[in-house]
């Protein structure tokens, strides 16, 4: 797809033109475009924030998880939690732990007593 193709998309999507939405989630799903996704997720779109998720885990982005985590999104949180227990991320178990999450508490146990 061209830049002008893109553009003329975007402005589509952001007239509320929902197949064009559709079709930008499914483009910048299929080419890895994180911002695409966050610029669509911000705007409110829900299948654009599973996408981000479900790519940024698997690109193994705990920023962007931990971004979307810190806003409330708890599957955003279940994923960050599975990340950081497969890296052994202690410290990411341990502020989410210390924010109450009640998983990453239990990974945190169950690494620190291997």
């Amino acid at each position: 797809m061209t830049e002008p193709d893109l553009s003329a998309l975007r402005e589509r999507a952001e007239h509320g033109d929902t197949s064009a939405t559709d079709e930008l989630i499914e483009l910048a799903t299929e080419l890895g475009d994180l911002l695409e996704l966050r610029r669509l997720a911000d705007a409110g779109n829900p299948t654009a924030t599973d996408e981000l998720i479900q790519l940024a885990a698997e690109q193994g982005d705990l920023q962007e998880l931990r971004r979307l985590s810190d806003r409330g999104n708890a599957t955003a949180t279940d994923q960050l939690i599975e990340l950081a227990t497969e890296l052994d991320n202690m410290d990411e178990l341990k502020r989410l732990a210390d924010q109450g999450s009640t998983t990453a508490a239990e990974q945190l146990a169950e690494l620190t007593a291997e």
